[in-house]
């Protein structure tokens, strides 16, 4: 019982400020860490880890909101894809062998986070705005549907996919990104979680609730901190946090 306590509560703290800081997925870094050291099928852990992220996208989002960093309307749209897409993904996912699982997301931590470092996202809200909202919802539709597959496939709340694309190839501000990021994946999350509660069954609840306390708590602190943060810093933050996970992830993972 001690040994699951420790290893939720450090998975929790690294994917809690995943979460608050970049709108990074639980899943990235809860499932190898419980399928790493306590042996748990990879199935069972990115469920865990999809239910960590829940609460923890939420009060999230509800921080972001409150500073006016959330694109609500977009963020919507953008959902309705991404969730059709997350029970796709995740039946695919159910068909495939343990060590399908997580490969592809602990790779693009690490690479996201050094881009986060070398080269900051320094779009303005002024020049967000100079996209038509045409353009705007159907970049929202394809991006979302994409995202939505990687989602359940991966086991990952798409967080990682979502900044990329909404800080890259939608033109967002990296505030608003990540506000907007974690304001869906509360929802993509929930419903992966879910889905694979369904599938596989429910899982151990000890595990389950000692990840969801950490990753709420730290998710938290980290929300509240990258809101108060100037874009340079949130950039560097944000990578150094994205890189030390991706590596650390890696690592385990041999």
């Amino acid at each position: 019982m001690l040994t699951k306590l420790i290893v939720c509560f450090i998975a929790g703290i690294g994917a809690g400020l995943g979460t608050g800081f970049a709108g990074l997925s639980a899943a990235v870094v809860i499932s190898p860490m419980l399928i790493t050291f306590l042996h748990m099928p990879a199935y069972e852990a990115v469920g865990i880890a999809l239910a960590s992220d829940v609460l923890a996208s939420a009060i999230s989002a509800y921080t972001y909101g409150k500073n006016k960093n959330l694109d609500i309307r977009n963020g919507i749209i953008m959902m309705i894809s991404v969730l059709c897409f997350t029970l796709v993904g995740s039946w695919v996912a159910s068909l495939l062998p343990n060590q399908t699982m997580g490969s592809f997301s602990k790779v693009m931590t690490l690479l996201l986070g050094i881009k986060f470092i070398v080269k900051p996202v320094m779009t303005t809200k002024k020049s967000m705005a100079d996209v038509s909202p045409k353009k705007r919802f159907i970049q929202s539709v394809i991006c979302g549907s994409f995202i939505g597959f990687i989602c359940g496939f991966v086991g990952a709340g798409g967080g990682m996919m979502m900044l990329l694309i909404l800080t890259s190839i939608l033109g967002y501000e990296l505030k608003t990104a990540v506000g907007t990021s974690v304001f869906i994946m509360t929802f993509t999350a929930f419903t992966g979680a879910a889905s694979h509660f369904a599938i596989g069954g429910m899982p151990d609840l000890w595990c389950l609730l000692f990840c969801v306390l950490s990753t709420l708590l730290w998710a938290r602190v980290a929300a509240k901190f990258a809101n108060k943060a100037s874009a340079i810093t949130l950039n560097r933050a944000t990578g150094i946090v994205l890189t030390v996970l991706g590596a650390a992830i890696l690592i385990i993972g041999h």
